[in-house]
């Protein structure tokens, strides 16, 4: 079956984002040669998506036990009031960031979810005890806003941004 170029720039494209999200550390060079690509075309594929917001970022993977620190996950359920403009703005353009930073809490992700939870978030902080100040946090911003919180904590990373974590003994360890 004869692809179309359509087709073949979709596969290339596909191929560029495998090989970024197993080590976007890789250099230009490398990720063609994996992909069977020409230099040139990697990097025009790359700023295509770059520019396109397909690629949002680039980040480091590291160890939080290394740091001094701990992760966590927070599922936050809502209520069914109408959120206000302000709210919404104050969660979408993250206008508390620097009070809970001076916290010591560093959100790495958050999500909009759908199910028995609307939002989760995950996050670093020193200590179980900061991790629940950042919970009541939450709570004390968005008053009547949010039903339930149910503050986790993250033991163990096996596999993170497609990456499988270096460590896994770690895991026997614990079990």
């Amino acid at each position: 079956m004869v692809k179309t170029v359509k087709d073949k720039q979709a596969d290339d494209e596909r191929k560029v984002l495998f090989e970024l999200q197993r080590n976007s550390n890789n250099s230009i060079e490398a990720i063609a040669k994996r992909c069977g690509l020409s230099r040139q075309k990697v990097f025009r594929i790359i700023k295509n998506l770059e520019k396109n917001h397909v690629i949002w970022g680039y980040t480091a993977i590291i160890d939080e036990q290394t740091q001094g620190l701990q992760k966590f996950e927070i599922l936050v359920k809502r209520s069914l009031q109408a959120l206000e403009k302000k709210t919404v703005d104050t969660v979408t353009l993250s206008q508390l960031e620097p009070e809970y930073e001076s916290m010591g809490i560093f959100i790495e992700s958050s999500f909009y979810l759908h199910g028995e939870y609307d939002w989760a978030l995950i996050f670093t902080a020193q200590d179980i005890r900061h991790a629940t100040k950042f919970r009541s946090f939450l709570l004390e911003h968005f008053p009547g806003v949010i039903t339930k919180v149910n503050l986790m904590q993250i033991l163990f990373t096996q596999r993170e941004h497609y990456i499988f974590n270096p460590n896994p003994t770690k895991l026997h360890e614990m079990l």
